[in-house]
């Protein structure tokens, strides 16, 4: 009896201290992670990593469509041909309908 209960006291003790501490680290990180993200240089950075997988997308998508053609079903050949004509009269969007912004 006197192990658990040594075992238990020692338990909340842990978890009050535990949470105190990982409360305070918590808010550190969160407030390194903003600093991180409204760093000039890091946006930039971020913003040229899409536009670049936003391009890769559209050759993938377009090589693969072209590869596959005939061997799909008429409903996902539809959607092909209406993402092809979209990106024809290009409104903005890309092959996966967002918008680049």
């Amino acid at each position: 009896m006197r192990y658990r209960l040594t075992f238990v006291v020692g338990l909340a003790l842990g978890y009050v201290l535990g949470t105190k501490a990982g409360r305070e680290r918590y808010e550190q990180l969160k407030k390194s992670a903003k600093q991180v993200a409204q760093n000039p240089a890091v946006r930039n950075t971020a913003e040229s990593a899409a536009q670049q997988g936003r391009q890769f997308a559209g050759k993938a998508y377009h090589a693969v469509s072209d590869k596959v053609g005939d061997r799909v079903p008429e409903s996902v050949a539809g959607r092909v041909r209406s993402l092809r004509e979209r990106s024809a009269h290009s409104d903005g969007s890309d092959d996966w309908g967002t918008s680049h912004r």
